[in-house]
């Protein structure tokens, strides 16, 4: 008899032998693997599902890679330390997805691919590029090295900007970016505050036990990384947000709520940057304060802009407030030229310079650094430090790449600040823009010091914060209509 009360659906299929059959194998099968296998296996098998539905889901609304991607580039290194994989991987993997699935779309709708005609996407090209002919330098040691240290220095940027001026170049998705950064970073104060207070959990001891805490603890202090790759990177991507943010919150008048979430996210980064005892994170707020200074043209704001700065200068350099806490001690050492480890640096990067003086292409990509030391163990760029970016680049790619390097990083923040400064009427498109500008400022500064900007997070918020400055043009002209539409509406 047919009646929907008769109907079998959901757990009454397991009433049946055959459903119950499947599910107790798979039961099996997982235990068995779970135990032969270890515990990765086990959450391979819990994940495939998930995995399968999430693909699909890729392939009909493929901008869920970049939002993934953006989550990912915070979590992706702090995840290592829990379950031990290459994590980086699956970056590769969404960027090769959002593309194949593009190029499915393209049989049915038509892909604007013309959006990522730009002289961005030209400048990573010419970056790509360098960086393969980089595979044949007679001075590189390892292909292998190169593979691995190619892709953060290049690939994801080459891969990433295209899609980002297809994808991912509305207003609306401007508003998406901000937030997802400001969640994520607020949460990597709060997991840097949980360490100050409780300590390291015991997958974090075991990740400084294991060598950690030859940088990690100094004088018996945590230096705090969060979820971070390392305190470095966490303290300067906490001093980014708390650039971008507190700059955020300045422009935004018309919603309180959001006013209140920048401030806070603000305050946690600058917080967030103190407590990872990292010197060289000063240099974000205090290059991307000056940078907002000048895209301002506002003489009286500069002139009191100045003047704090000077007084943070003085406060660090000439007076000795606050020096029992460790925090302000620390970075108080960033503003000594007889710092120890400042002459440690000076002195290899004079080894370098007469190591590179006939090697104008550099070592080879993944010369130096932790790609390096796995690498390469014994040469001569893989046992000195380089400590800065710039001079990582220089050592792997030669002058001629750190020039090459400085054209397109200076082209992109001289592009971003003239359209703050000349072309963008509109005042949150430009609040929003001067932000991620005067950010990007800050990184460059800091990455002198420290190695960086290659690093996640920051870099893939680099590469979409570059993209959102050449389209600044674009969003003020729909911002400007918009309120064009509306006066229209107003006034009927």
């Amino acid at each position: 008899m047919s009646s929907i009360f008769y109907t079998i659906s959901g757990t009454d299929h397991l009433k049946r032998p055959l459903p119950l059959l499947i599910l107790f194998s798979l039961v099996v099968a997982c235990a068995h693997l779970t135990a032969s296998k270890g515990l990765v296996a086990g959450i391979g098998i819990i994940i495939l599902p998930i995995a399968i539905v999430y693909g699909s889901a890729l392939f009909i609304y493929p901008k869920l890679g970049l939002i993934t991607i953006f989550i990912l580039a915070f979590l992706i290194l702090g995840l290592g330390r829990y379950v031990p994989m290459t994590w980086g991987l699956l970056i590769d993997g969404l960027l090769f997805l959002m593309y194949l699935a593009l190029f499915f779309k393209a049989f049915h709708i038509k892909v604007a691919w013309s959006r990522a005609k730009s002289q961005l996407t030209i400048l990573g090209t010419i970056w790509f590029g360098y960086a393969m002919f980089q595979a044949v330098n007679p001075e590189a040691v390892s292909i292998e090295a190169w593979f691995y240290a190619m892709r953060g220095l290049a690939l994801y940027m080459w891969l990433m900007i295209p899609l980002l001026f297809i994808l991912f170049n509305k207003p609306k998705d401007l508003k998406l970016f901000l937030i997802i950064w400001g969640i994520l970073s607020f949460l990597g104060t709060m997991k840097g505050l949980q360490q100050v207070m409780f300590g390291p959990d015991p997958f974090e001891q075991k990740w400084l036990d294991n060598g950690g805490d030859l940088t990690h603890i100094l004088f018996g202090k945590l230096r705090v990384f969060s979820f971070y790759s390392d305190a470095g990177q966490f303290g300067a991507s906490q001093g980014h947000a708390g650039v971008v943010f507190g700059i955020l919150a300045l422009y935004m008048k018309k919603n309180f709520k959001l006013k209140i979430f920048f401030a806070v996210v603000a305050l946690a980064g600058i917080y967030g940057m103190m407590i990872s005892g990292t010197r060289g994170a000063i240099a974000v707020p205090a290059m991307g304060g000056i940078m907002f200074l000048i895209l301002r043209k506002n003489i009286p704001i500069l002139i009191a802009g100045a003047i704090m700065g000077l007084g943070v200068f003085v406060f660090f350099k000439y007076t000795m407030i606050g020096n029992n806490n460790q925090q302000i001690r620390r970075m108080r050492t960033a503003f000594d030229p007889n710092d120890a480890s400042l002459q440690v640096r000076l002195a290899n990067q004079r080894k370098l310079s007469n190591y590179l003086a006939s090697r104008p292409f550099g070592g080879g990509i993944g010369s130096t650094g932790n790609w390096g030391q796995r690498f390469t163990p014994n040469t001569f760029l893989a046992n000195t430090a380089t400590d800065s970016w710039f001079v990582a680049i220089w050592a792997d790619m030669g002058i001629v790449g750190l020039y090459l390097h400085l054209f397109i990083l200076f082209f992109v923040l001289i592009t971003g600040a003239y359209n703050v400064m000349f072309k963008i009427r509109d005042d949150w498109i430009k609040g929003q823009i001067a932000a991620i500008t005067c950010g990007m400022a800050g990184i460059m500064a800091a990455s002198y010091g420290n190695g960086i900007f290659g690093q996640f997070p920051t870099c893939i918020l680099m590469y979409t914060g570059m993209v959102f400055m050449f389209i600044a043009p674009k969003l003020d002209r729909m911002a400007m209509a918009k309120k064009e539409k509306e006066l229209e509406q107003l006034i009927q």
